[in-house]
Parts: C-alpha cells; structure tokens; sequence
C-alpha cells in the first residue's frame, strides 16, 4: 500500500517538542472518540410528524399501538441479527455497566477478530414522542419530550474502522448513535499498510513510521461516512428503508462530540514521569480558568461569558490528569499508558466556534465567519479548532524548566535599536508602565485570536473616552504596537488587523511579570 506523506504547518515540532527533542520519539493528532448521530430530522419537528402519521393514516389515538408496532419490528429484528450470527443479546439493568468492556471481554473469550461481538440492551434517556390531552383545546396533541425508552448497542470488530458500537433507539424518532475510535481504526491501518506500531488500549506508545501515521490519521477526515456506515445500518435496522419511505426521508448523520488528542510519545516512561509533575503544576498555577477560555473559543468579559469555566485535577488508572472547561467544550492534559503525553481537545458544541462559509444575507452573496454547523459538511474546521488548542497548549507548556537565564532575554530589549532606518527606544520591561502593558498583551483572552489596537486600550483604559481621548490614545497604542513589533514581542497576522504575542516575547514578558512579583528574600538567598 503506497502512502502520500503531505507536510502541513501541524507537522512543524512545536516549542515543547523542540525542547524535549532528545527524550520525545514522535507526535501523533488524530481523532480519539468521535461520536456520530444519524437522524430523520424532520420527525423531530411535530408538525411534520403529525404529516407522516396522516399519510400512514395513523390517528393520534392510535399513536401508542403504531409506535409498539414499530418497536416490536426493531426489537424483533435484532433477535433475529443475534440468532442468525450465533452472538449473545444481553439486557442489562442499568446504563452504568460499561458496556465496551463487557465487549471486549466477549471478544476475548470467543476469540473474535472480526464481526459482530454481541447485542447489549439498556432502558435509558431519549427525546421521544407522546400524545398528551390539551386542556384548553380539548383535543390530542403529539408532544417531542424526554422520556426513556429502550436501546440496543450493537459491538463491532470492524475490519476498517476497529472496535465500534452502533445505539438504536427503539421508538419514535428511531435515532442511531455511532462511536468510532480513532486510535483503533488508526490501527487496522497500519496494520494494512504493514507499519509496525506498539498499541496499548487506545494509544501509540511506538510508531515505525510517524509521518506515514500521521498521514494515515489525516485520512481518516476524508472518508465518506454515510457509505462508511451505511451497512452497519442495514444490518442493525433493517426496516429503516420501509420507516422512511412515507415521507421519502433519509437519515441524515452529524456530529455529537469529538475527542481530537495530540499525542507526545516519549523513548520511556521515566522521561516523561521526571517531567509531568512540573507540567501539572504549570498547568493549574498558570493556565487557569481565564488563560484556557481562549483555546476554547470563549470570551472572558461579563458581557461576552455568561457560563461556567473551571479546571479540575484528578487521578485515575490512566494516569493523573488536569481538565479545563468552558461550559460544554474542554481541553485536557495526562499522561498515558506512562510515556505519552495526550493533549485532547473536546467539543460537544460546536455553535461556540466559527467556520468561514459562503452565505447570502439580504440578497448579497459572500463569504462570512458565522457559527459551526453539527453537520458532517464542517468536520474539517473542527478537527482545524481541535489541532489549533492543542498545539497552543503544547507551546504554553514549553516554558516549563526551560534552562533559559533571564539576563539575555532583559538585556536584548533593554537596548534602543533601529529597524528599516528607524530608531525605537529600549524597554523598560520590569517597570510599571511596561509590566501593565505586558500583563494586558498576555491576557487569556488573546490566546487564539489575537488582539487589536482597540482591544488593547479596552484593557489598558477600561473608561469609555470621549472622540478626541480615543483619537489620542489609538495614535499612541499604535506607537506601542510598533515599538513591540519591532522589539520581536509581537508579530502581526497576516492581512488582519490582529497581532500576536511570539514565542521569544512569551518568554520575555512572563519573566519580567514574574521577577516583578518576586520575594526580594528569596532571591537574596
């Protein structure tokens, strides 16, 4: 099998992986968990609902036996799929036994390389349909709720995709859930293509060839996943054609949640244990709730955030792991398997964020920045989002234990320089005036997007000016931003109106905030 290796700006090592290049054996982004919903959408609206029960000639009276119908068909068929593959269907008594290991285990112990591993039923939560009494109306009247219902999970060892499990709902609107993992569907890959790989649960601890893995991986966001899916469907629910064919419906699948996990493989666990618990300790001194909203795509004033943001520290087998939230989407760092370091972005909705898409507004057609659809059409800017927080996680950590003295770092912008014929002034970086400059540029809030003119003296004077201050004090932010610029603090993106903070002034202006902030004490000691 014959692999194109493509480079894309992902595959340039990062700071950290820069810093650590003697111990780090390779870096892997891929998907971990993704979870696919497949739906009749127009079900989920009830007036359109109340259509498909007229032209089956359903009344609402007889809404409960047609959906037991229904149901009776769903869970006749899986028996059957159960009998005919000589696999086990299991119900179980509640939704806290963790059915991927019990498939597993059933894998293990028949032997199983390939195929269905077994059916497992559950009563669990769903949105559902019920006919209620209108007490105004005096009438019936077909209501969406939550209600619960019962589910069939459907394990597979998938010759493609790896260990995956299919959930059907068995009532009104007969959803499908799908949840592939990334790792293991990488693996069936690798094995195809013939590169060795050490595998441990849903990690690489070891990779022949890292840049035709990453290639691989990156394929992954090119498949077709109806089609990919498709037999699946047909297997498990059999009857979906007959379900969909009063209203010529189709179901149409999106996306519920991604794990997106870049993975930072170290040559032995004693490399990466020597150095976790400083990165830990970085992570939750110095990138708290404030510093992590960006990589999430969220703004930290009052009037942007209106939420819940938190960072949570625990201990599991995997390893010890730090999380930061914002509300439904997070990004998390832990050690894995002992040598793998795996910063995991994950998005359950993906409306915080932006997709540029062509779209007509009063009849003028362009492309804008608008919210991200769930849909399967913009998995690609999510996995963009995903790769982007991490990778900016990553560069947050390679300040941690850098040997780097603070002495050249001061010294080389405490001297006046000229730049293109002309002269800016040294900086002053431990005095008040600067270190409130530096404290502003290094703000949380600019970590993804960057910061503008106007947002920088929103920060520096929060007080509203009146015309002739804000003339004033945009000329001289705009005196500032030239002086940093040229003083390589900050760099300027390309065709926008944004600047961002560069690696070296990372490390300048945090060095100066902290000297700043330190004990004369225990620097005299």
């Amino acid at each position: 099998m014959k692999i194109k290796v493509t480079t894309t700006s992902s595959d340039v090592p990062s700071p950290f992986v820069t810093q650590h290049g003697a111990d780090v054996i390779g870096v892997l982004s891929g998907f971990d968990r993704l979870r696919l919903m497949a739906t009749l959408r127009p079900l989920y609206q009830p007036s359109l609902m109340m259509r498909y029960l007229s032209r089956t000639g359903v009344l609402l009276k007889d809404f409960a036996a047609f959906a037991a119908l229904w149901t009776e068909r769903v869970r006749a068929a899986a028996h059957q799929l159960a009998e005919q593959s000589g696999r086990p269907l299991t119900y179980l008594h509640g939704s806290s036994q963790r059915k991927e290991l019990l498939a597993r285990d059933q894998a293990r112990h028949d032997g199983l390389s390939v195929g269905l591993i077994g059916i497992w039923s559950v009563v669990e939560p769903c949105l559902t349909y019920f006919v209620r009494r209108d007490r105004e109306q005096k009438q019936l009247v077909l209501r969406l709720e939550p209600g619960k219902c019962l589910h069939y999970y459907f394990y597979f060892l998938h010759e493609q995709l790896g260990l995956l499990h299919l959930r059907l709902q068995t009532w009104f609107p007969f959803a499908i859930h799908a949840c592939i993992n990334g790792r293991h569907w990488l693996a069936s890959q690798l094995d195809q293509a013939g590169i060795g790989y050490v595998q441990r649960e849903n990690c690489f601890t070891w990779l022949e060839d890292v840049a035709k893995a990453q290639a691989l991986a990156r394929a992954q966001l090119q498949s077709r996943w109806p089609t990919l899916l498709q037999p699946l469907v047909e297997q498990c629910h059999p009857h979906a054609a007959e379900l969909c064919r009063p209203l010529a419906l189709a179901y149409y699948w999106s996306v519920t949640e991604s794990e997106y996990a870049t993975d930072v493989m170290f040559k032995d666990a004693s490399s990466l244990a020597g150095l976790y618990p400083a990165l830990l300790d970085h992570a939750i001194r110095r990138l708290g709730c404030h510093d992590v909203l960006r990589f999430l795509g969220r703004r930290t004033t009052p009037r942007r955030f209106v939420g819940e943001a938190s960072t949570s520290l625990l201990t599991r087998e995997e390893g010890t792991r730090v999380k930061h939230w914002a509300e439904e989407n997070s990004i998390k760092m832990y050690d894995k398997q002992g040598s793998v370091l795996r910063i995991e972005t994950t998005i359950n909705n993906v409306r915080r964020f932006k997709v540029r898409r062509m779209t007509v507004r009063k009849g003028v057609r362009r492309m804008r920045w608008i919210p991200m659809r769930f849909g399967l059409a913009d998995l690609v800017r999510r996995v963009e989002v995903s790769r982007a927080a991490n990778e900016r996680y990553l560069q947050a950590l390679a300040e941690v234990n850098v040997p780097t003295p603070v002495r050249p770092l001061l010294d080389g912008v405490g001297r006046r320089m000229v730049k293109e014929n002309r002269a800016y002034r040294a900086l002053r970086p431990v005095s008040r005036e600067e270190a409130e400059v530096f404290q502003a540029v290094l703000d949380g809030r600019f970590l993804v997007r960057g910061f503008t003119n106007r947002d920088l003296r929103q920060a520096l004077w929060p007080r509203p000016p009146d015309s002739q201050q804000q003339h004033r004090q945009s000329g001289q932010m705009t005196r500032l931003l030239r002086l940093l610029r040229a003083h390589g603090m900050i760099r300027k993106v390309s065709g926008t109106r944004y600047y961002r903070v560069t690696s070296q002034g990372h490390k300048t202006m945090s060095a100066a905030l902290i000297l700043r902030e330190a004990d004369v004490t225990k620097l005299a000691a």
